[in-house]
């Protein structure tokens, strides 16, 4: 086989990504219009475009680390990683489909609204986190990009914290709790 064929999946695999964020875009920019005829407010702004590039940077380095650097499809490794892309692709639209017309790329709450505890929200307060982490280890696995995996990863624990913090925050005023602050 080919040098560059043998690395064709895995670039149709973060091509399919690519268009899967590129989905929810779409369906962000529809929710927030219809959080924005609601009085949604959207907050943690700063973050947002760190939050763009950190991703579209999973999705390159990945690319770049594999085709560069040679990395091999390892079975024992890609496989599992695949599920588990997989598996995070579904935990995400699960939430998309629960939050419906509430879910976003970015935070935007509309004041008033109760919190959301059913789908995956019954069990974890931010399920989408979730979806993201597992997938930030797993898809450069699928094809043992392991810097980028651990450098998507450390920079995204930092991002999480901040917009988690902002999120809880956000939320927290929505519902009228005092004493918070916007970040």
């Amino acid at each position: 086989m080919d040098t560059h064929a043998r690395y064709v999946p895995y670039i149709l695999l973060l091509v399919a990504v690519a268009g899967e964020r590129v989905v929810e875009l779409v369906v962000a920019r529809r929710n927030s219009a219809w959080a924005a005829r609601r009085g949604g407010v959207e907050t943690g702004q700063g973050h947002y475009p760190f939050m763009v590039v950190l991703h579209t940077g999973l999705l390159l380095g990945a690319l770049l680390e594999v085709t560069i650097l040679h990395r091999p499809f390892l079975p024992w490794l890609g496989w599992p990683m695949l599920a588990l892309v997989v598996a995070a692709q579904a935990l995400r639209w699960w939430c998309i489909l629960t939050l419906g017309p509430r879910w976003n790329t970015r935070i935007v709450v509309v004041p008033g609204l109760p919190p959301i505890t059913r789908g995956p929200y019954r069990w974890l307060r931010h399920p989408n986190y979730v979806a993201v982490v597992v997938e930030g280890i797993a898809l450069p696995l699928v094809h043992t990009a392991w810097w980028t995996a651990v450098v998507f990863t450390v920079l995204n624990a930092g991002l999480l914290t901040v917009r988690i913090r902002q999120e809880e925050a956000a939320m927290a005023r929505a519902a009228g709790l005092p004493g918070l602050r916007a970040p």
